[in-house]
């Protein structure tokens, strides 16, 4: 397995994968230093989020191997369709599951998502908008709900 850390405006992010496609993404809670090279397996990542965060990618391209139950990866599945710019309730998305009372097992699905940003678990929300969960941090998903937003926010100052 390869792995590499390589710095976002979010913080240190480590991405680990192979041949066979990625399997983590995630942001890093403790200091780490930054990879001086990136294995092959791993650069289409780095350069697609790169893209993404320059604002230049809406749609990662990339050979994905996410470790999960098959419920699990049948939600990560449903996440992926959720179109940049756009979010989804949790209910929502359980509806679109075929299961509306499956709420609490796609909320545990959506956070035990291990591709942060790549399966794009922070384009779902509570039903009243409201920022609910997110293994990163809400400060991050707002982040991420931002720059995708197609309004910018101007400053009155």
């Amino acid at each position: 397995m390869d792995t590499c850390t390589i710095s976002t405006p979010l913080g240190l992010t480590e991405i680990s994968g192979d041949e066979n496609g990625i399997c983590v993404v995630k942001v890093l809670s403790q200091s780490s230093k930054v990879s001086e090279s990136i294995p092959r397996s791993l650069k289409a990542c780095v350069n697609q989020l790169a893209h993404y965060f320059n604002g230049d990618l809406e749609t990662f391209e990339l050979r994905l191997n996410p470790k999960g139950t098959a419920f699990q990866k049948k939600v990560w599945d449903a996440l992926l369709k959720i179109p940049y710019g756009k979010t989804v309730s949790y209910l929502e998305l359980s509806k679109q599951l075929g299961d509306p009372k499956a709420i609490r097992a796609v909320a545990n699905a959506n956070g035990k998502n291990p591709l942060w940003i790549i399966i794009p678990c922070h384009r779902v929300i509570g039903t009243d908008g409201s920022l609910t969960g997110y293994a990163g941090g809400i400060h991050r998903k707002q982040w991420l709900l931002e720059h995708e937003s197609p309004y910018t926010q101007q400053s009155l100052f």
